[in-house]
């Protein structure tokens, strides 16, 4: 892509290391105003808050609360505060308390700007004993322009490293990621994976990089799928972050930059299971998918002849049936009970299968054909 390594901070992990400044910088603000302060980007990621001493319950209002807890604000929050015109804002806004909201005590919002940019807020407890032209505000987003400046850096870093992983993982061989591993600096060589969150369009926006994350880029596709690129420790985390309320597979650890691609296979196709199979749970990890790695790496298309009579939804009680009856190994009374029924009327509706199919229920071969064929039609 003929561009050079990202700033050398923010390589391998620059959004770890600048947290210490903007700690420094929230506290700062603390200091200076007399009241807690919290930090948050854009996308109300929280990023820095403000230790307190005090025992009025307001100043842990709900909201608060789940901000730092969950290290993110609710999409309804999110709403409600925007309602106020903060996202274009170039001054301190005042915005009343809303109990129904989780609210409990107004805020004073100090947009972080870079330019013409919002790139996050500093929000403080408002007791209503500073007006909005008190010099330690002014004094305070003099603070906040600083923030801003930091939140740019980042930013522009983070988009080129997004860049660069999106071309190691689209595209492949060693121009695209020996580009990323000089975006990555000394880290490039540690143990890495991807995180693939789907479906999610290629025209959406890239949140802001959760901790953990080193790198995010929207990938097009049918259907389009978030990458973050993490170390295999803080993988689950991450997608747990990510996936809103979606599935999110995690691919097999690797060693530095040069598998990447196999990786997002996996993580694209443990996501898949996640979405197929409820068992393996929101986020599925490629070596927890047992048969389905196989599973997974079937070619689309039309099922199999045999199989395609019995998953027209008018035979779907009839697939239940017998996607039950394989998985318990066959085992008419664990069957029955599992779907609730009687064993003659299992019995029954086995028969029927094997009249729609022309598949034997006695032979190995047919079973496993039909079992995989059930389960591949899920995915």
């Amino acid at each position: 892509m003929g561009a050079g390594p990202v700033d050398e901070e923010v390589a391998a992990g620059v959004r770890m290391g600048t947290r210490t400044e903007y700690q420094e910088l929230i506290d700062e603000v603390c200091a200076l105003l007399g009241t807690p302060a919290t930090l948050e980007g854009r996308d109300f990621g929280l990023i820095a808050f403000g230790a307190h001493d005090s025992e009025d319950d307001r100043v842990m209002d709900p909201v608060r609360t789940r901000s730092i807890l969950n290290r993110r604000s609710t999409p309804a929050v999110r709403e409600w505060f925007e309602s106020f015109g903060i996202a274009t804002a170039r001054a301190p806004v005042r915005i009343p308390p809303e109990p129904t909201a989780g609210v409990l005590t107004g805020r004073i919002c100090l947009p972080v700007r870079h330019g013409a940019v919002v790139y996050g807020y500093i929000w403080l407890l408002d007791d209503g004993a500073v007006t909005l032209d008190d010099p330690r505000l002014a004094a305070a987003m003099a603070t906040a322009e600083r923030i801003g400046t930091l939140l740019a850096k980042e930013a522009r870093a983070g988009a080129r490293l997004g860049e660069l992983l999106r071309s190691a993982l689209t595209e492949g061989g060693p121009g695209a990621t020996d580009e990323l591993a000089a975006g990555l600096g000394t880290g490039a060589e540690a143990a890495l994976t991807v995180v693939a969150v789907a479906p999610w369009r290629a025209a959406d926006d890239v949140p802001a990089a959760p901790p953990g994350a080193l790198a995010l880029c929207a990938v097009g596709g049918d259907p389009g799928a978030l990458a973050a690129l993490v170390r295999p420790g803080a993988a689950i985390g991450v997608a747990e972050r990510l996936r809103g309320r979606g599935t999110a597979g995690v691919g097999g650890a690797r060693r530095g930059v040069r598998e990447l691609a196999d990786a997002w296979r996996e993580a694209l196709a443990a996501g898949r299971a996640a979405r197929a199979e409820r068992r393996f749970g929101p986020v599925a990890r490629w070596e927890d998918l047992g048969p389905f790695r196989l599973l997974t790496a079937l070619p689309g298309g039309e099922p199999d002849p045999a199989v395609g009579p019995l998953l027209g939804p008018e035979h779907r009680e009839l697939a239940r049936t017998a996607e039950a009856f394989l998985d318990l190994a066959g085992q008419a009374t664990r069957t029955a009970e599992a779907l609730g029924i009687h064993r003659q009327t299992l019995y029954y509706r086995l028969s029927r299968i094997e009249h729609l199919t022309g598949l034997d229920l006695d032979d190995g071969e047919d079973r496993l054909l039909l079992h995989m064929s059930l389960k591949r039609a899920r995915l």
